[in-house]
């Protein structure tokens, strides 16, 4: 369901790897008995109208049925307590010019990329509250 990589793609305004987060979503809060019956009615074909006009945009996440909202949720924290820093360390390393200029070109690029990153998991967290 997740795909090679075992993650979902997030931006800005919306989840790139959408149709991977649907289906999981869909499947993880599914009872043990929904997710016979969809199994066996071949539910791994598109849904119909249903998932063609699911895209998942950030309004859309936070129109989530409360166990899909809280799965997210809740797999975002882990995600988030898998770096090391929190979102203020590396906010205030990056308006820090001294100890930032002190950092390789690679750390500065790495610290923009976490930092990027937890911003947007930060923004998923505030849309499935």
């Amino acid at each position: 369901m997740v795909g090679e990589e075992g993650a979902f793609v997030l931006g800005w305004d919306e989840v790139l790897t959408e149709e991977e987060l649907s289906v999981t979503l869909k499947v993880l809060c599914m009872s043990e008995e929904e997710f016979k019956e969809y199994k066996e009615q071949d539910g791994w074909e598109d849904d119909s109208e249903e998932e063609e006009n699911s895209t998942l945009s950030n309004e859309a996440l936070s129109r989530l049925k409360t166990p899909c909202k809280k799965l997210l949720y809740d797999s975002v924290l882990l995600t988030l307590e898998s770096y090391g820093a929190d979102m203020k360390a590396e906010q205030d390393l990056l308006n820090n010019k001294e100890a930032y200029e002190k950092l390789s070109r690679r750390e500065q690029q790495a610290l923009h990329v976490r930092y990027g990153q937890k911003r947007i998991l930060h923004q998923l967290l505030e849309l499935v509250q």
